[in-house]
Formats: C-alpha cells, structure tokens, sequence
C-alpha cells in the first residue's frame, strides 16, 4: 500500500490592503484564477485528496476553495500557519488519509518539499517553490506515522504559471 502527499503552497495574495495583518491577506485575481488551474489540473490527473490539512490563513483558504476539489472537508489549523518542515512533517504523520492535500507557506513548505523527498524533480521552480506550486508525491507505506525525511518520490510537478499563461 502507498500513500500520496499533494504538496500545495497557496496561491498569490493581495498586498494592496495595508490595514491586514499577513494572516488576514486575500488572493489577488491571479491567485484566484491560478488556485483554479491546479485543482484542475489535479482533477485530470486523478489526484483527489481525501484529506486535506490546511494553515487556517485566509489566503490558503481561499487556495482551498478556489480549487474546487470537494469532496472532504478541510482541516485549517493554526500550527500550518508559516510552519517550518518539521511541524509540516509532525503534522503529516498524524494525517489518516491515504491521499493527504498539505496546503502551507513559504519558507516552510519549499524547505520540507526538498527534504521530503528522495530525489527533487527537474524543475527549475521546485526550490524555490512559488505561490500555487504543487507537488504530487508518492510513499511507499500505509501509515503516515512512518515516514520521515528523503523517503518521498516525486510523481508529478507544477507550477500555476505553466497553466495559465
């Protein structure tokens, strides 16, 4: 048995708004129409979650939403909010789906995506891993609990940009 992470960091925010604090921040029209183009791209390819543990941001709520996947409801927490890998990896290890949308920030999320796996994809962006990147990765267990560092093999990767322009 395997399980699969989507990897996704939000989409593009607004910064027009002084008067919001960085948790309060919305998607700006890109973001909104990119976050559409990588829950579709998601939906083609077959990779539905069936969890999905998500920072409780407003920007990363919207990336939710504006995805248009359904089918479970999200999980927002508080702890995901610019998370650092290891509370991204401890938070994982608790998940109970076997296709598990992790949806987070920078710098966290570039950080445990390029130590989650065991091989990084070809991709220029990857590292640095822009807003709505997301990144398709299998394991090869059945519990969450188990897995940990270099241990991820990259399925898919991509960037919204490669969608929409």
């Amino acid at each position: 048995m395997t399980r699969i992470l989507i990897l996704t960091r939000h989409a593009k925010s607004a910064w027009d708004d002084i008067r919001l604090g960085d948790h309060d921040r919305t998607l700006n029209k890109r973001g909104r129409r990119s976050a559409q183009a990588i829950g579709a791209w998601l939906r083609q390819h077959g990779y539905l979650p069936d969890q999905v543990i998500s920072s409780d941001a407003v920007r990363t709520r919207e990336t939710w939403t504006e995805m248009g996947l359904g089918g479970c409801e999200p999980e927002f927490t508080r702890a995901l909010y610019l998370a650092p890998p290891e509370q991204l990896l401890s938070s994982l290890r608790q998940a109970s789906g076997r296709v598990v949308l992790l949806l987070g920030h920078n710098p966290g999320i570039a950080e445990f995506a390029g130590q989650i796996v065991d091989e990084a994809p070809a991709h220029a962006r990857f590292f640095d891993y822009p807003t709505g990147a997301t990144t398709v990765i299998e394991f090869a267990t059945d519990d969450w609990a188990q897995i940990g560092w270099h241990q991820g093999e990259v399925l898919d990767f991509i960037v919204p940009r490669e969608l929409t322009d």
